[in-house]
């Protein structure tokens, strides 16, 4: 059965509907001999009484009321249109990813609605989607400025609590192996290889934050050589950061480079370790 578009007084289209519909509206004065109708995938419009086979039904039907208001020939609303509204507006909660898929689909909604003659509707829509969309694609660079600098941080901070926890338990290590010695602390020129059975891991010995090539970011304080345990300050420096390399040991001079993106991680004699700022290295105790 033939299908056909309508041309209303509106001068919208409204369709596809069957011959058999067309009769209704013909009888029922919404449509008369000079409608315009089109056939479903032709481009041609031509009066509806010079359809063959409604020719017999229009000669005496009145002139037709057609709005945009008649339900049967409304368009219905297109998907990619709503689509495209809804991704642009998720934009906000996804700095502006989902916006990228919304702005090309709301580009498509308005290509097809365009030149649907009315058989899809949403152009507003589709617009709408488009400009929510293309703000939030705009957006992307403002949201990088403002979240970029927080995750830094937040990686510096994770990277901060690794390295303090490697130092505690490196000075757990040193503090197990004056145990085994008598309370004497290792030789300060192979301390990394004194304690490395205690260690456990050679990871311990490693900085999250610094060259991945070097084998120990950590350095012993030499002047804590060989000292009786019980004899040192709890508060003197045990081990701290140093660029080094494997068994460092020394001073404040060793301590590491201002490269990194912590301040400075420090281990005491007593066990526990500190970050330390730039200001207050100079001040540490070194002598035990």
């Amino acid at each position: 059965m033939a299908n056909y578009f309508v041309t209303g007084v509106d001068n919208q289209e409204y369709g596809p509907v069957s011959t058999e519909d067309l009769r209704k509206w013909i009888a029922e004065g919404r449509v008369d001999a000079v409608s315009k109708v089109r056939l479903e995938g032709t481009t041609e419009w031509i009066p509806v009484s010079t359809v063959p086979e409604l020719a017999g039904v229009t000669k005496t039907a009145a002139p037709p009321p057609f709005s945009a208001n008649t339900p049967a020939s409304v368009g219905k609303i297109s998907a990619l249109a709503i689509t495209s509204l809804v991704l642009g507006v998720l934009g906000l909660f996804t700095c502006g990813t989902t916006a990228l898929i919304g702005l090309i689909l709301g580009i498509i909604a308005l290509v097809k609605v365009s030149n649907s003659q009315g058989a899809l509707r949403g152009k507003g829509l589709a617009i709408s989607g488009i400009v929510v969309s293309g703000v939030f694609i705009f957006m992307i660079p403002i949201f990088m400025a403002l979240f970029l600098p927080a995750l830094a941080a937040a990686k510096g901070k994770a990277q901060q609590i690794n390295c303090m926890n490697n130092e505690k338990q490196l000075a757990l290590a040193v503090l197990v192996y004056s145990q085994g010695k008598g309370n004497h602390l290792p030789p300060a020129a192979t301390w990394c290889d004194a304690i490395q059975a205690n260690a456990g891991s050679d990871k311990l010995f490693k900085c999250p934050a610094a060259d991945a090539t070097s084998r120990c970011d950590y350095a012993f304080n030499a002047k804590l050589d060989g000292l009786d345990l019980g004899k040192v300050n709890p508060e003197t420096v045990l081990i701290f950061e140093s660029d080094a390399g494997w068994n460092a040991h020394g001073g404040s001079e060793m301590l590491v480079q201002r490269h990194r993106v912590h301040f400075t991680v420090v281990a005491f004699v007593d066990g526990h370790t500190e970050v330390v700022s730039d200001a207050r290295l100079q001040s540490l105790r070194w002598n035990p």
